[in-house]
This record gives structure tokens, sequence and C-alpha cells, in this order.
């Protein structure tokens, strides 16, 4: 189906258009072994939203049904973890979305027409999928024609996968412009009144200039504040609910890199240094590389400070053919080897046309165009207008294809070869990843020598020995150190690294451990005070070259934190009250005078302006609301009581008001009205999840 290609091509990546667009915040099992098909129900269960159970299976279903939507629109036919992890999100996200917004909607009795549905897809106001996938890339438009003949294309030879795909972009439209109507019915119900605006324009035009003196909490240490349990777990009951948390694992581990031995490393050196002959025979370098070094071959030409400082100076006292190395740089053993030495300009000025296979609609139908286009401009046919004509670069197609002077490293590196080493105002042909383009350099600067040098690279990795004495070396430290307190004392004892982390369930990975999820989902599965066992049972993961052993030390549940949990933070805040009491304290004893107040606490008066009731910070001072409040509201020339604020004590003084020149009542109106309505568009979604009950179990499945 070619019409459907080409959709696929236009759309890019269509599951970030889809996230994008109607989830807002997303770009695009363990327990299902031998014996899952006597696990209950209950043990199937994946979440629950709002009393609506969603099963596992179901749930996994709509994942794979979404993954071959994404492998159709990206032509892969494998998928990464990290993707996996984003189509889940994205199915968890829709079922959100349905068992919330679509309850209150159905509920209010707002649905989707499928005259609605015809005017999204087909009608005079396309939804921006549509608009993406069918917009002319000559014109800009959307075409409608296009549109037309590709639903006439799925009706007639459509394969089952094809319209699955379509479905699920009609299904998003549809759920989208739900989501839009229920925002939009809220947004309606907000008002602005004229006396709301008239008080807006009065806090705005209304600026303070003001004098104050700060006295920061960290001039008094924690040791001249004296706290004890009974004043902490009075501010603790009474602020019980600032000590919410979530359900984590804390987990203590070790790790034992998997590097390359100094063995490893003289066998990389040794295999460069048996290449040498071989290497030494051959004519074509380029296609040498390609085929037996880690790196591809370089075509760029080069002088001597664009070089490895390795290589620099012998590069141009050698001959075409001449060796360099083996030399170690980066992790890797290098053998460098004069390709050709050529008088090239530092930078050149040239035209070109590029056509894109995806446009024209094959990479077949490009190589003729830009064959077909060569030939007739060398024919005598005007570049200039070609380029104006054809060029997928929007850039320099007005300007006849001229893309002005560039240097070294500013194209890609076959663009390159042809603007620099070719002759002037002759055609040359290159294909990038752009596409193909057609190419005529039309001026060059001043000539020098430079040389091409191709490098064959052998990264040094370890060996399968190597592998296997740290694998050694873990399982003992692991067969040995089964408790925490074996683990603890064996860490001293051995003087390794003891890592800590800190894990919420959805964690898809610990922070320094490549693809850690496993061990994320171990720790949850683990009891207090036990070390951490992966899916084979055993006390060592494995994650990208490293070998880790954890142990789970502490656990902490969803809800209220206890006392006990909360005692740091709860020290914390009581500390900082203490303090700015003192600090309140000592600016009163010292007087009503701003100056002389300074004076005797051995600071300073620093003065702050232009500050309103809509600043969000002061300059010098940051964020500090209690400060902005104070003086927005204090009379002229009078010295406010201290201010507790976030990072000290303040005393302040306002030396003038001045007035602001917005009058435009109307347009403040509209300003307030229409904060209102983003403000409802973003956060209606979200309140109306903080009232849904919802049970999350993913973690126990992926």
């Amino acid at each position: 189906m070619a019409t459907l290609q080409n959709i696929r091509n236009r759309g890019g990546m269509m599951i970030a258009i889809v996230i994008g667009l109607a989830l807002g915040a997303f770009i695009l099992g363990d327990m299902l072994n031998s014996g899952s098909k006597l696990m209950r129900p209950s043990q199937m269960k994946i979440a629950e939203i709002d009393g609506e159970s969603i099963q596992y299976p179901d749930f996994q279903k709509k994942v794979e049904e979404l993954s071959e939507v994404y492998k159709m629109n990206t032509q892969q036919t494998q998928i990464d973890e990290n993707t996996w992890e984003q189509i889940r999100e994205q199915v968890w996200q829709g079922y959100l979305q349905e068992n919330i917004i679509g309850k209150a909607t159905e509920k209010l009795g707002i649905t989707v027409s499928a005259e609605e549905l015809f005017d999204l897809v087909q009608g005079n106001n396309p939804h921006p999928i549509i608009q993406q996938l069918f917009r002319n890339q000559k014109t800009g438009q959307v075409d409608k024609s296009a549109i037309i003949q590709f639903l006439k294309s799925l009706e007639t030879n459509a394969t089952a996968e094809q319209k699955s795909y379509w479905l699920y972009i009609e299904n998003q439209i549809r759920q989208d412009k739900l989501r839009t109507k229920y925002s939009t019915l809220v947004s309606k119900g907000l008002y602005v009144t004229t006396d709301e605006a008239k008080k807006s324009l009065i806090e705005k035009n209304k600026n303070a200039n003001f004098q104050y003196v700060a006295l920061n909490y960290s001039t008094v240490s924690d040791g001249d504040v004296k706290v004890s349990d009974d004043e902490l777990k009075a501010y603790y009951n009474k602020h019980k609910d600032e000590y919410r948390q979530d359900k984590t694992r804390k987990i203590e581990y070790v790790t034992f890199e998997v590097l390359p031995s100094e063995a490893d490393k003289a066998a990389t050196q040794k295999w460069l240094n048996d290449s040498k002959a071989e290497f030494s025979t051959v004519t074509d370098n380029a296609q040498y590389i390609n085929v037996n070094s880690d790196t591809r071959f370089d075509p760029t030409f080069s002088k001597k400070e664009e070089l490895s400082p390795a290589i620099a100076a012998w590069a141009f006292s050698a001959q075409p053919g001449d060796f360099y190395g083996p030399y170690f740089e980066n992790g890797e053993y290098k053998l460098a080897k004069i390709d050709q030495f050529k008088m090239l300009p530092d930078s050149v000025q040239a035209s070109h046309i590029l056509i894109n296979p995806q446009t024209v609609g094959s990479v077949e139908k490009a190589q003729a165009l830009v064959d077909s286009l060569k030939r007739n401009i060398e024919l005598g046919g005007s570049f200039a207008e070609a380029a104006m004509k054809y060029s997928e670069d929007t850039g320099s197609k007005i300007k006849g294809g001229d893309l002005g002077w560039f240097k070294r490293k500013q194209m890609v590196p076959e663009f390159e070869e042809a603007a620099f080493s070719g002759e002037v105002n002759k055609l040359y042909i290159a294909t990038t990843r752009y596409g193909f383009h057609l190419i005529k350099p039309t001026k060059k600067g001043k000539e020098t020598n430079q040389v091409r040098v191709a490098i064959l690279t052998k990264k040094v990795e370890p060996s399968t020995e190597t592998y296997q004495k740290i694998y050694s070396e873990t399982s003992k430290f692991a067969s040995e150190n089964q408790t925490v307190e074996a683990f603890n004392k064996a860490v001293i004892d051995q003087k390794l690294d003891k890592k800590i982390a800190t894990l919420k369930e959805n964690d898809r990975e610990v922070t320094g451990l490549e693809s850690s999820r496993q061990l994320v989902r171990a720790a949850f599965t683990a009891e207090p005070g036990k070390m951490c066992v992966n899916n084979e049972g055993s006390t060592i993961f494995e994650f990208g070259n490293k070998f880790v052993v954890a142990a789970m030390t502490g656990a902490t549940e969803e809800g209220l934190s206890t006392f006990e949990e909360a005692k740091i933070r709860v020290d914390l805040a009581v500390r900082k009250e203490k303090k700015a009491q003192l600090l309140a304290d000592k600016l009163k004893s010292a007087g009503s005078d701003l100056a002389s107040v300074a004076s005797k606490l051995s600071t300073d008066v620093k003065e702050a302006t232009g500050v309103n009731f809509t600043s969000f910070s002061i300059p010098t001072l940051g964020f500090e609301p209690a400060v902005v409040g104070t003086v927005c509201s204090l009379p002229e020339g009078k010295v406010s009581a201290p201010i507790e604020g976030n990072n000290g004590v303040y005393l302040t003084k306002v030396t003038s008001f001045t007035t602001g020149t917005d009058t435009d009542l109307k347009g403040e109106k509209n300003r307030i009205a229409q904060t209102l309505g983003y403000r409802a568009g973003s956060q209606v979604f979200e309140s109306l999840k903080k009232v849904t009950e919802i049970v999350d179990k993913r973690s126990k499945f992926y």
C-alpha cells in the first residue's frame, strides 16, 4: 500500500505525535511463567481505577497492539526496553484517560459524533494528527485528495494490521476531542469579574522600591539551637499532613566492574601489530578500514592542527603508505596509515539541490531525478531554476541553491568531500542521510596541503578470562556474605565502595546501573535486612559491565510518615523556626532604624526596586514571597516587623512607590481569563485523578 507508506514517511514517529497530543506529557511478567493458568483473577490484576479492575492479559494485549502500530510506523522489527516502557506507559495513560475523563464526559453526555469525526479527518477543520500526516510538502497545506485516496485504499486492499493502524489513529483523535471538550466546558465556567481585573491592575502597577537588612539562617550554628524530642513530637503532630511519603525501598550495594586487564590491552595491541603486514598491501584503505576496524573510514582531509595530538607531528613528515603505531587513545588501540595528501581550501562556496526519497516516493525515483537534473544542467540548464523548483532544502532553494561560504566540519562527510575536492563549477552527486545532493562548488578559498589518514582501531574490551575472573570474585563475595551484617563487615574489611539508593516502586533503574529494573523489583520483594535476589534465585545481578550484590536495608510505605521516619525533616523545620526567632529577636533589639540596625549587626543596608504582587522573586534575594507581600502592603517610610523568609529574617522599609502605566482593564480581564483557561486545560485531568481511587500494580509485572 504505497499511500500508507507515504503517510508513515511523512508522519515521522507517529507514536510521539499521539503521546504529545493525546497525553501531553509523553513523546510517543514473571508471574506468568509455567504455573500462570492456576493463578486467581486477583493475582492477575495489574491495576484498579475507580473500581474498574484491569487484568494483566488485557493490559498486555493492548501493549502488543500498540507495539505493532509502532513497528509499522517506524518499519522496525525489534523494540528496545526503553521503547517498550514508553509503550506500556502510553497504554497506562490510555486506561487512566478512559476511566477518568471518559466517565466524566459520559456522565455529562459529552460525545464525539460521526459528523465531528468526519470533519476532523476529512472536513475543513482537520485534527493536528491529520495535518501532520497529509500535509503537502511543497504547498504546506493539507491535501484532502490524498486523505480520500488513502481511506478508499483502506477499504479495498488494506491488511488487518493496516486497518488496525488507522483505527488506532482515529481513536486517538476521538479521545483527544473528548478531552478538549471537557476542559473547554470547565474553562468556560470560569469568569473574571471587573473588580478582579481592577484589583489585578492595581497590584501590577504598584511597584515598591525598598531597603532591607537580612540575617541568613546560616549565621546561626545548629549548636546554638537546642531541640528536645517533646518539641519535635509537638511540631510533628501539628504538621502531620506535611510529612506524607511514597512507598520506597532503601538498598545498599557494591559493584564489581568488569574492566579490561593488562593482558587484554596487550592482546589488542598484538592484533594491530599482526594486522600491519596485511594493511600495508592494501590499496583501497577505505574498504579495509570499514571491514576490519571498530570505527568507519573518515574520508575528510585535515590540517596539522586538526589531527589528534598523537599523530599530528608525524603525519606531515610521512609519505603515503607510511604507518604510525599502534598507539593508545580514548580506550582504543589505533594504527594510522597515510592515505593521501591533497591541496585543499579551508572554505568553499557551493550550491546544491536536495532530493528526498521520501518525498518523491522511493530511492530509485530520487536517484533518477538527480541524474536527470545533472544531465540537463550540464547541457545548459539553469542550476538556480532547478534548485528553486526541486530542492527540499527550504533555506537555500530560495537563493537558487546557494549555501554561501562554509568551512570544514560544517557539513556531513559525504557532502564535504564533494564540495571541497570537486572542481569549481563542476557537478557532483553525493548521498547523505538527508537524501541525494547535486552539488556545484562555485568558489574556493586559499588552498593548503592537507592529509587523509586511514586509522585502524580496535576497542580494548574485557576477554572471556577477565569476565570469568571478576565473576568468580563477585561469586565468592556473595556466597560468603548472605546476611546484611556479614555484607557490611566484608565491605569494611575489603575496603569496597558501598553505595546507597532509595528507590520508588516504578523506578526503571538504579542511578548508575544500566538497565537495572530487575534490582528495583528485587528490592520490593526482599525483606528488610535481607539480601536482594534475582529471578534465578542468585544474589548476583549483572548490569552492563558490572556485577552487583545488594541488601535491602530500609522500607517506607505510602501514606503519612511515622514520627521516626520524619524525624530528620522535623528536626530541620523546628531548628529553622528557632533560628528565625533568635534572628528576629536580634533585629528587634538592634533598633528601628535600618542604618543603625545594620551597623550594630555588622551587616549592610541593601536595596531592591520594582517589586509588586506579581513578582516571582526579588533580585539578590530570590524566592521570598513573605517579603514581597509585606513590602507591597507596607506604608511608605515605615520599617516592617521582622519577616521570616525562606533563607533568612528581614527588616524592610519602603522608600517609594512608582505607578505603572497599564490601564487596559479589558485586556487585563482577558489575560486573567486566558490564564485560567490554560490552567483548566492542564489541571482538569490531574484534579480528577486526585479524587479517583487508583491502585497501580504494574511494578509486579514489569
